[in-house]
């Protein structure tokens, strides 16, 4: 709306675009800041509910809780761990082969109605 209204009034001049422009660059460049100070904060917030879960169950590591300052050769070694587990857990959990319905044949109304009297 800026744009089109002081438009007119400059002349759409190469001045008046420059400020529009750097204007309109500024404001992106901030806006970039405040989403990202938020993303910080969201996942910050979810780091400390997620240690906070860690935390009180029984059989988790605690060195999961500072995993972001563990070096890549321990964040490897725990990921290839997990990675194990899963492979475990998937063999354990195999399903069983697939078993086909029989199909049965709907009762006869007359066999019902004959039942039924020989009731």
């Amino acid at each position: 709306m800026v744009w089109g209204l002081t438009g007119p009034l400059f002349g759409f001049s190469d001045t008046w675009q420059l400020v529009i422009n750097t204007t309109t660059t500024i404001i992106t460049f901030l806006m970039v800041f405040v989403i990202q100070n938020t993303q910080n904060r969201d996942t910050a917030s979810m780091h400390i509910k997620i240690d906070e879960l860690i935390r009180v169950t029984q059989k988790a590591r605690n060195v999961l809780l500072d995993l972001e300052e563990v070096d890549d050769q321990t964040l490897e070694a725990l990921r290839e761990d997990y990675g194990r587990l899963a492979r475990k857990a998937k063999s354990r959990t195999k399903a069983p082969a697939r078993v086909e319905a029989v199909p049965t044949k709907p009762a006869n109304s007359r066999s019902r109605k004959r039942k039924q009297s020989d009731a």
